[in-house]
């Protein structure tokens, strides 16, 4: 099959270069544009699946919005079936309909559990134990489709969301081949999607990742968790946003949101038990270990976090 790949950031990378690895036919790659990064936003950074076409010599699009002319561009690849991996466009059934057998996604979450743009960061925010990657056949539902192919994965009790990003990415690449592989020999049935079901996922807003000192603690280490390495889980001290990284539980008490105990670790206290975090970053610095930041800010215990 002659494949049409969409995709973005580093999460997509593994079932690029697995396609490519395993033979497949890669016609050419649609990410999203350049961005600007580092603190003058002055220069210009491809995404991580176009260093990789580039590396490969493979065509690449790079539409501020998949729409118009660029099914024109599409349609000369001749492709058979497009993959979709985080791209982060919703596509138009008529850009769904140039592939010759449609479109496929790699999608990280057992559907119709967790459909949505933040799959990862709510299966560990929900508590989960478990979760996996779906290879779905796209439509215009939002990811609705018909399901090819499912890998399950436990999801370990001190995960980040950046761990399990990194397992679901690879994760899908070897499901992404197999669901190819089945389809090539006629083997794979797609089966609907019990819609009854379905949960979502959805965007992660700025209020999602800010830390709500008065709810229990296993919550506050989820949400810290969830959101490490980024966008980071927040909370301000005496008037200054801090993101906090490596949340765990932590049994002691006290007003919500006061430090009970500084040292190589923070332990901050929530409504119920308190929650323990192991690096920040203070706004404008980079990150840092809990020790490095208390020696050179003096947080001590009996502060309160706003």
């Amino acid at each position: 099959m002659r494949i049409a790949f969409f995709g973005t950031p580093e999460f997509a990378v593994p079932s690029l270069r697995a396609l490519l690895e395993e033979g497949f036919d890669v016609a050419g790659v649609v990410t999203q544009p350049d961005r600007p990064h580092g603190r003058s936003r002055s220069k210009l950074v491809p995404p991580p699946v176009k260093q990789v076409a580039l590396e490969e010599a493979l065509p690449v699009l790079q539409p501020e919005r998949p729409i118009g002319p660029f099914g024109d561009a599409l349609q000369a690849w001749q492709a058979d079936l497009g993959v979709v991996v985080a791209y982060g466009h919703i596509l138009q059934p008529d850009i769904l309909a140039i592939p010759r057998r449609g479109m496929l996604n790699v999608h990280a979450s057992l559907l119709p559990a967790l459909r949505g743009a933040a799959p990862i960061q709510w299966a560990i925010l929900q508590g989960l134990e478990t979760t996996g990657v779906s290879i779905m056949q796209m439509e215009a539902g939002l990811d609705s489709g018909p399901v090819l192919h499912r890998i399950e994965t436990e999801i370990a009790a001190d995960e980040t969301g950046a761990e399990l990003a990194e397992r679901l990415a690879e994760l899908g690449a070897a499901a992404l081949i197999e669901a190819l592989t089945m389809l090539e020999g006629g083997l794979s049935l797609a089966k609907p999607q019990d819609h009854s079901r379905a949960t979502y996922a959805p965007k992660i807003s700025r209020q999602a990742t800010r830390l709500d000192w008065t709810v229990d603690g296993a919550r506050l280490a989820r949400v810290v968790r969830a959101f490490d390495p980024d966008p980071g889980a927040w909370a301000t001290l005496e008037g200054q946003e801090v993101k906090l990284f490596g949340g765990r539980v932590a049994n002691e008490g006290g007003v919500p949101g006061t430090v009970v105990a500084a040292g190589d670790t923070l332990r901050i206290a929530a409504g119920i038990g308190a929650v323990e975090v192991a690096e920040v970053q203070p706004a404008g610095k980079k990150r840092m270990s809990i020790g490095e930041w208390i020696r050179g800010r003096g947080v001590v215990v009996g502060q309160r976090f706003e």
